[in-house]
C-alpha cells in the first residue's frame, strides 16, 4: 500500500545518494522562491497554521484561493504538505467550495473568436495550472535530498 498511498498523497522521495542538506538550507530555499514573477507566496506559517511555511495564491480571474501548508521534519529528512482550495466561481459565497489534499487541477477560460476563414471557434483565453505552484516547492524540496510527503492533516 505504500506506493499507492504515496501516488494518492502526492508524496515524492529524492534521488538515492542525495546527501540531504540542513534543515534551515530547506527553509531558505523555499522562501527563496518569492519573487515578482511568480504567482504565490512563500511566508512563515501563523501559529494557528499548524505548519512552519505557507505558500498561498489567489487567481481572482477564475474564483480560486491555493495554500499549501508544510512542517518541516528534520529527523526524516522530509517535509509534509497539505494542499487546500477555495473555489468560489460566483459572486454567491454560499457556493463556495473548500477542498483539501494533493488534486492537482487546471482552471481554464474560454472566448469565442471569428478565424482567418470566417468561422468562429472557441479559443482559450486563460490558462492556471496549480502545479505552477507546486511543482516548484516540490522541486526545491526534493533537489534539498528531502522527501515530499502529502500527508491528511498537519
Amino acid at each position: 500500500m505504500g506506493r499507492l498511498w504515496d501516488r494518492l498523497t502526492g508524496t515524492k522521495r529524492p534521488e538515492s545518494g542525495r546527501e540531504p542538506l540542513a534543515a534551515a538550507e530547506v527553509r531558505a530555499a523555499l522562501l527563496a522562491l518569492n519573487g515578482p514573477d511568480v504567482a504565490y507566496r512563500v511566508r512563515n506559517a501563523l501559529p494557528g497554521e499548524k505548519a512552519d511555511l505557507v505558500a498561498e495564491c489567489e487567481v481572482r480571474r477564475v474564483g480560486v484561493r491555493l495554500r499549501t501548508r508544510m512542517r518541516i521534519v528534520p529527523e526524516q529528512h522530509e517535509v509534509r504538505f497539505l494542499d487546500e482550495r477555495w473555489e468560489n466561481r460566483s459572486d454567491d459565497n454560499a457556493n463556495a467550495q473548500y477542498g483539501r489534499g494533493h488534486a492537482p487541477a487546471v482552471y481554464r477560460q474560454w472566448e469565442t473568436k471569428e478565424g482567418p476563414d470566417g468561422r468562429r471557434r472557441r479559443v482559450e483565453a486563460f490558462r492556471f495550472d496549480t502545479r505552477e505552484m507546486t511543482d516548484p516547492l516540490q522541486h526545491v524540496v526534493l533537489g534539498a535530498g528531502w522527501a515530499w510527503r502529502g500527508v491528511v492533516k498537519l
